[in-house]
């Protein structure tokens, strides 16, 4: 039994230190999706997505999915943007609510902050949750769903 409980803890201490990379390295993805939707920067944004990525938002149509679901939401964000006097998008991730981490899937829940001009005029949206699925690959984590929520 001693032999069996030594062995078992010798596991959790070297999982640990996996998890927590884990951890970090699926925050890091959503990070850098961020940064590349505020840059509008479709090279990163589409390949950080899979093939079957669901995506919903506060904007029509509501719901994009499939292989190019990020690309597609980038391009309803900019004309819903345009055609409603929006400049100047800003996200800001705040803390991470939830990183959870199973296996090769991740869960990762976040508060943010929308700031833009409409119609020149300055607005900001507190308080919103960013809610993010992924899934390990060969080459890294992977989105393969998220939602917006405004508060």
């Amino acid at each position: 039994m001693r032999k069996l409980f030594i062995a078992a803890w010798t596991i959790a201490l070297l999982a640990g230190p996996a998890v927590a990379s884990d951890k970090t390295d699926v925050w890091t993805v959503v990070r850098q999706f961020a940064d590349a939707t505020n840059k509008n920067d479709a090279k990163v944004l589409a390949p950080r997505c899979t093939v079957l990525t669901s995506i919903i938002d506060d904007f029509p149509p509501h719901v994009w999915q499939g292989a190019s679901a990020c690309t597609d939401w980038q391009n309803a964000w900019d004309a819903f943007a345009k055609k409603n006097g929006i400049t100047d998008d800003v996200v800001t991730l705040g803390r991470p609510l939830h990183v959870d981490v199973t296996g090769d899937r991740a869960y990762v829940v976040a508060e943010a902050n929308f700031t833009y001009k409409q119609n020149g005029k300055r607005v900001t949206q507190r308080g919103s949750v960013w809610t993010f699925a992924l899934q390990r690959a060969a080459d890294g984590w992977r989105i393969t769903g998220w939602a917006w929520a405004d508060r």
